[in-house]
């Protein structure tokens, strides 16, 4: 299971999905088996089908048509137009009802969700008595329609508060995850900027003086270790660069995506062994989205050399509609197909950093692993910067 970023369109179109399927499931079977009075029953749900198809139609093009107030509107309007043509589908319209008052409940929120398991409820029980040819007597019927009233309520008020409490503790977790990142990303830049304008530039420094003590002496013993120091300091230089790299760049509001990627790359191949091929469309990003970005290609790759033992990677960046799509594989042994996010065995802690970067771009992130790789998908919405 997958937790679902809050402003992620799935569970719309899933609705969507489902409204249809109810739609069509129950439309067949009043075709097929001859419902009493199936004509006026089809007519009723061949429309509730049209306008289940549109709906979904519209939430996989932009879902907030589909959280209009009018829809559930709609939706109780086909519904008692089903129960005025034919009195014997009572016990599914109510049926049918719940489900969608459980449904608007948590898209709507607490409030709206109450007016509207009020409004449909009361709509659907008036519809009932005005008609007055109901399939069961009217001693059981006030029964019904009492414990439906009350369930219809009680739906809304237990869904709506839950999607509530939910929202309120999932975006209190993403502003401290933000939190934690930006201080994360600023003590990065301030170790960087320690290393290079400290230890560096001092063992730089100290090249330089062993370069010209080396040029003034005339013993090969003295030389000898004075070279011998010198190849101390330059690999020291070395590993300290490339600490600085990747401890990642910061000026992403000077470089773009690409030159980012290109400046570690000689560092992942020497460190790691990997051969990284790169397919990066020209895509204008917002600063904080390459941000973001780089940190989840440089968790991949790092894991990719570290702990998959993989030998090459390959990554692509592009733009998909209004999304841009990052996509980073390997040939790695891989972790058995799980994406075991809270686990802190190695490699695990990075796949969790992801997902969370991944929600902070309100984006979704995919990944599949087996012994033959692992690949890591992100879709994002495109932020012009």
């Amino acid at each position: 299971m997958q937790r679902i970023p809050i402003e992620s369109s799935r569970p719309i179109i899933v609705f969507a999905l489902a409204r249809l399927a109810v739609a069509l499931v129950a439309f067949v079977a009043v075709v097929i088996f001859g419902f009493p009075a199936h004509g006026r029953a089809a007519v009723v749900l061949a429309v509730f089908v049209l306008w289940s198809a549109g709906l979904l139609l519209a939430a996989r093009e932009k879902p907030d048509p589909a959280l209009h107030p009018l829809v559930p509107a709609v939706d109780f309007a086909l519904l008692l137009a089903l129960e005025l043509a034919v009195p014997e589908t009572l016990i599914a319209v109510r049926l049918a009802a719940l489900f969608l008052i459980a449904a608007h409940a948590h898209f709507q929120g607490e409030r709206r969700g109450i007016m509207i398991a009020a409004g449909g409820s009361i709509a659907l029980i008036a519809g009932s008595a005005i008609r007055g040819d109901a399939p069961v007597d009217s001693d059981l019927l006030a029964f019904y329609e009492a414990v439906f009233l009350l369930s219809a309520l009680a739906t809304s008020v237990v869904v709506g508060l839950l999607r509530t409490s939910e929202s309120t503790s999932r975006l209190r977790a993403r502003e401290l995850s933000r939190r934690t990142m930006q201080a994360e990303s600023e003590v990065r830049r301030r170790v960087a900027e320690s290393i290079h304008d400290g230890p560096v530039q001092e063992l730089i420094g100290l090249d330089m003086i062993l370069s010209a003590a080396r040029s003034k002496t005339e013993e090969n013993e003295v030389g000898e270790l004075i070279e011998e120091a010198r190849d101390l300091v330059g690999r020291n230089v070395r590993a300290l660069r490339d600490e600085i790299v990747d401890l990642g760049p910061y000026a992403f509001r000077e470089l773009t995506f690409t030159t980012a990627i290109e400046t570690c790359l000689p560092v992942w191949q020497r460190r790691y062994g990997l051969e990284v091929r790169l397919a990066i469309e020209r895509v204008e990003l917002a600063p904080e989205l390459a941000n973001d970005l780089f940190r989840i290609v440089q968790e991949a790759v790092v894991n990719a050399g570290r702990h998959a033992e993989a030998s090459r990677v390959e990554l692509s960046l592009r733009t998909v509609n209004s999304d841009v799509e990052l996509r980073v594989a390997d040939d790695g042994k891989g972790f058995n197909g799980t994406t075991r996010f809270g686990n802190s065995e190695p490699g695990h802690l990075g796949l969790q950093s992801m997902r969370e970067r991944a929600e902070l771009m309100d984006g979704e992130l995919e990944i599949e692993s087996s012994n033959r790789g692992t690949r890591v998908l992100v879709r994002a919405p495109l932020r012009q910067p």
